[in-house]
């Protein structure tokens, strides 16, 4: 199990480094489609501030709440993405044919935009997920192998 930093330094820049990577997470998700990014990296970037905040604050703090809560999300990210392909399917088009996604209020362009973002926001759900749920399930085997080597010993 991962123990809580014990640094006051660590602890206080965690509090600011945290968020800031978080919020960059987003951004780089959002603004995907106009630059490098999009799902895949801004998961990884939300997945990698989850993480420090799981190494420097513990499994159970207070502060890595939000680690704890996105391992019940598992199978979130596919329903929003395999959604989006069904709600382009039922407009008429193919999977993932945004332009008939059955928005009726959008004009074409702004279904694009609509589709191309939720679709990225499934990927990004599920790659969070998944790195979160690999570092809490790799600092429990290695907790529970320490266990056996001092018991074998």
């Amino acid at each position: 199990m991962i123990q809580p930093h014990d640094s006051v330094i660590v602890r206080t820049l965690g509090h600011i480094v945290i968020p800031v990577a978080q919020l960059f997470g987003v951004y780089v998700l959002v603004f995907g489609q106009y630059g490098p990014g999009g799902g895949f990296v801004g998961g990884v970037v939300i997945a990698a501030s989850m993480i420090m905040a799981i190494l420097i604050f513990g499994i159970g703090s207070e502060d890595s709440a939000l680690a704890k809560k996105i391992l019940h999300g598992d199978g979130l990210g596919l329903l929003i993405f395999a959604g989006v392909g069904g709600l382009c399917m039922i407009g008429g088009g193919q999977f993932l044919n945004y332009s008939n996604l059955g928005i009726p209020s959008l004009d074409e362009s702004s279904q694009h935009y609509v589709g191309i973002l939720l679709t990225q926001l499934g990927v990004a759900v599920d790659v969070a997920v998944t790195g979160v749920s690999i570092a809490v399930s790799l600092s429990f085997e290695e907790d529970e192998i320490s266990q056996e080597e001092v018991t074998h010993d």
